[in-house]
C-alpha cells in the first residue's frame, strides 16, 4: 500500500486547478468552503450574505490561483482573501462606522475570563458589537492581525484601531458578566 502525503496531494490538486481543471477546483472548494464560510460569518451576521461573500471570495481565489507561490499554507492564503472580501463587503455597503474618539490611556490587556457561555452564545455577542468594533475585534483577536495591519486594511489610524478594540472588549466583558449573572441566578 502506497502512502501519499495530504500536502503533496493538495499540491497536485492545486497545480491542476491552476491549469483550469474544474474538478480540481471543485475539490478545493469542497475542502475549504466550510472553514471559509466560518471566516466570513465572523464578520457578517446574516449567513446568506456571508455565503455570498464567500462565493465571491472563491471567484477571486480561482482567478488569482496562478499567483499562489506554494509558500506557506494554501488555507492561509484563501483566508486572507476571505477576510479582505468580507471587509470590502461591509465597507461597500456602509455597515461600518468607526468611532473617532481616541482613548489616550489604552493598554494592552488580555481578557482571561472563565465563562459559562457556549461558542454560539459568544458568536451572538460578537454579532451585537457595532460593526467597527466587530471588525477590529475579529481581525485582532481571531485573525491575529496587528494594529498597524488593521489600520492599513480598514484605512483608519492605529489609535482608532486600538480604541475600537478596547471598546469592543469592554462591551463584551460587560455583556458576558451580565449573562453569567443571569445564568447563575437561574441555576
Amino acid at each position: 500500500m502506497k502512502i501519499i502525503s495530504l500536502y503533496e496531494n493538495e499540491k497536485v490538486t492545486l497545480r491542476k486547478a491552476i491549469k483550469g481543471n474544474r474538478n480540481a477546483q471543485r475539490i478545493l472548494y469542497e475542502k475549504h468552503s466550510p472553514k471559509m464560510l466560518s471566516v466570513c460569518r465572523q464578520y457578517i451576521k446574516d449567513v446568506h450574505f456571508a455565503e455570498d461573500v464567500m462565493i465571491s471570495g472563491f471567484v477571486k481565489v480561482f482567478k488569482g490561483l496562478h499567483s499562489f507561490r506554494f509558500e506557506g499554507s494554501f488555507e492561509g492564503w484563501i483566508r486572507r482573501i476571505m477576510v479582505r472580501e468580507a471587509v470590502s463587503y461591509l465597507r461597500k455597503n456602509q455597515f461600518v462606522v468607526f468611532d473617532s474618539e481616541k482613548i489616550e490611556s489604552y493598554t494592552e490587556e488580555v481578557m482571561y475570563h472563565e465563562s459559562l457561555l457556549q461558542v454560539e452564545e459568544v458568536q451572538k455577542l460578537i454579532d451585537t458589537l457595532p460593526e467597527g468594533y466587530k471588525m477590529v475585534f475579529v481581525l485582532y483577536a481571531v485573525e491575529g492581525y496587528k494594529h498597524r495591519e488593521i489600520a492599513e486594511l480598514l484605512q483608519i489610524s492605529e489609535s482608532t484601531s486600538k480604541s475600537q478594540l478596547f471598546k469592543a472588549r469592554q462591551f463584551l466583558q460587560q455583556r458576558i458578566s451580565s449573562l453569567e449573572i443571569k445564568k447563575k441566578t437561574k441555576s
